[in-house]
């Protein structure tokens, strides 16, 4: 098995593995016949404003499917989103979006200082993430090593990001409103909303989700190592988590 697949596997082994959404420029009958060969089942399937690209939700994903999946998601032909369980979670993920209404592609100053001041207040609380570029923002996750309930893991999140939108008070020039964050998993959505894995390539520009390291962004093959140590070094224990809360709320 291609070691990138097993290290995907262990980094995201607490979110459900038997659906999927999966994103793809491949189509057509003889596509989905392929697919859904065995005891996969396709939930929907949505065609995209960006060139041809196809959306697909599958369920009932044999497990030796889900690897091809990976595999398939690691070599880019195609990029894999999964979704997250309930009532707990072992994992939990910012996203960081530009929410300029003119122009919402770019990679704004309010969203470097946002993510890098997320980064410190977390890494302070014993929390430090896995910050992951994507497209007009940033994914930044968070492991656990045990499940904590998905409502706790939402509130933990949304006082975080108010604490690192702070960083712009009194900032001439600066306007936080110009950021969206979204919280996974959001107990509304958790089986509605999926999130990319890290080792995707972005459908608008093509580029690969690189890393952003304390030292900036990492190449592809850098941000791979980067991943790997944050697996074996960084994976948070309930306890800390709730260290962490406790801290923030006083």
């Amino acid at each position: 098995m291609d070691p990138r697949v097993t290290l995907l596997r262990e980094f995201y082994r607490e979110m459900p593995k038997d659906r999927a959404k999966v994103e793809t420029y491949r189509h057509g009958f003889e596509f989905l016949d392929a697919m859904l060969s065995g005891r996969m089942k396709l939930e929907y399937g949505e065609l995209t404003l960006v060139g041809l690209l196809h959306k697909y939700k599958f369920t009932d994903i044999p497990e030796r499917r889900m690897d091809e999946l990976l595999l398939s998601h690691v070599e880019k032909t195609c990029n894999l989103c999964l979704y997250f369980g309930s009532p707990k979670s072992s994992l939990f993920c910012f996203n960081l979006d530009n929410n300029h209404k003119v122009n919402n592609t770019e990679l704004i100053p309010e969203l470097e200082i946002t993510v890098q001041a997320l980064r410190k207040d977390l890494a302070n609380l014993g929390c430090d993430p896995l910050i992951i570029a994507s497209g007009r923002g940033y994914h930044a996750w968070g492991r656990l090593s045990g499940p904590v309930e998905n409502d706790r893991l939402h509130a933990f999140m949304s006082r975080a990001a108010v604490r690192a939108m702070a960083s712009m008070h009194n900032r001439d020039g600066y306007d936080h409103r110009r950021i969206k964050f979204n919280f996974y998993p959001d107990p509304r959505t958790h089986d509605t909303v999926s999130l990319r894995l890290f080792g995707s390539e972005h459908v608008k520009n093509k580029v690969f989700s690189r890393v952003l390291a304390p030292e900036g962004l990492l190449d592809e093959a850098a941000s791979w190592k980067h991943f790997e140590r944050h697996l074996a070094d960084r994976t948070i224990s309930p306890a800390a988590f709730e260290d962490a809360f406790r801290a923030m709320l006083g």
